[in-house]
C-alpha cells in the first residue's frame, strides 16, 4: 500500500497543479488597428485606463445582430462610467463603410464602429456571427466570449451573461462564466 501511495500522491499532486495552471492562464487576443467610419484609427493596445474592453462584432444588415443595438447602447451607457470602453467592428464584406456610418448614426450609437475590411480581425478572433462579444483586460487577455444575453428578444431574457461578465470584472472575481454560445447571422467574409 505504501508503495501505491508514493506513486498515486505525487501524480496526484501533478495533475491538480496542472488543473490549476490550465484554469489560472487566461487566452490573450491578438492586438489590431483598425478605422472607424471616418477615417480615424484605433489601436486595442493604444487604451491603457480602462478596467476591461468589450469588442463586439456587429452587422448593418443582421436582424439579430440589430436586435441588440439598443441593449448594446445600454450596456454602454451604464458601464462606460465604471471604466469600461466599448467598441465595435464590422467585418461583414458586403458592408462597405458608408453602409456602416449610417447604420451608426441611424441607431445613435455612443460607441465607436470600426471598419474590419477584409475581416482580418475577424479571422485572428474566430468571430463567426453576429453579434459576437470579448472582453478583454490591459493584458488582452480574454475575460469572456459569447453573447450579450440568452434572448434576441428583450422581454424573454433570462441570462444577461456579459452584465454579469462585467459586474464580476468590475468586483475582482474571476468571471464564473466565461463563455457562452453566441447567436446571430454568420460574418460575410472575403473568400
Amino acid at each position: 500500500m505504501k508503495e501505491i501511495n508514493k506513486i498515486l500522491v505525487p501524480l496526484m499532486i501533478f495533475f491538480v497543479s496542472t488543473a490549476v495552471l490550465a484554469r489560472d492562464s487566461k487566452k490573450k487576443v491578438d492586438d489590431f488597428t483598425l478605422t472607424d467610419y471616418n477615417g480615424k484609427s484605433y489601436t486595442l493596445s493604444a487604451d491603457k485606463a480602462s478596467k476591461a474592453i468589450v469588442i463586439m462584432f456587429i452587422s448593418a444588415r443582421c436582424p439579430v445582430s440589430n436586435s441588440y443595438n439598443d441593449r448594446m447602447s445600454a450596456l454602454y451607457e451604464d458601464y462606460l462610467p465604471k471604466g469600461i470602453l466599448f467598441i465595435a467592428i464590422n467585418s461583414n464584406n458586403q458592408e462597405d463603410i458608408k453602409e456602416v456610418k449610417e447604420h451608426a448614426k441611424e441607431h445613435k450609437f455612443p460607441f465607436r464602429v470600426l471598419k474590419d475590411r477584409g475581416n482580418k480581425v475577424a479571422d485572428a478572433y474566430d468571430a463567426q456571427v453576429t453579434p459576437e462579444i470579448y472582453v478583454v483586460n490591459q493584458k488582452h487577455e480574454l475575460l469572456y466570449h459569447g453573447r450579450i444575453d440568452n434572448s434576441r428578444r428583450e422581454d424573454e431574457v433570462e441570462s444577461k451573461d456579459l452584465r454579469n461578465a462585467l459586474d464580476e470584472i468590475l468586483a475582482g472575481k474571476p468571471v464564473i462564466v466565461a463563455e457562452t454560445k453566441a447567436f446571430g447571422c454568420s460574418i460575410k467574409r472575403v473568400e
